[in-house]
């Protein structure tokens, strides 16, 4: 579902409240936000949700993993594009 504001969005937002990204800004062309749904210092896991501001998009970038694959996408929200390298892109809602 699109929201067209952010007061929608934040109701309908199952992570919660989310602060800036600062630590992966570099990745990033406009403003994101992290909300960690787990402590990922206490576990062997690492899961984020990621917020976009309107017109943020994500830089190009690779996930690389020792096993397994490296990132899993889940569109909670909105909707968005990704591309594997040397596919077509997929519109996900």
């Amino acid at each position: 579902m699109k929201y067209q504001n952010k007061r929608d969005f934040d109701a309908a937002n199952m992570f919660g409240l989310r602060l800036p990204n600062n630590d992966f800004a570099q990745y990033f062309n406009g403003s994101s936000f992290l909300k960690p749904p787990i402590d990922s210092q206490s576990t062997n896991l690492s899961m984020f949700n990621v917020t976009f501001a309107t017109g943020c998009r994500n830089n190009w970038h690779i996930h690389h993993a020792k096993k397994g694959g490296g990132q899993i996408l889940i569109c909670t929200a909105d909707e968005w594009w990704h591309q594997v390298e040397g596919k077509e892109v997929q519109e996900l809602k």
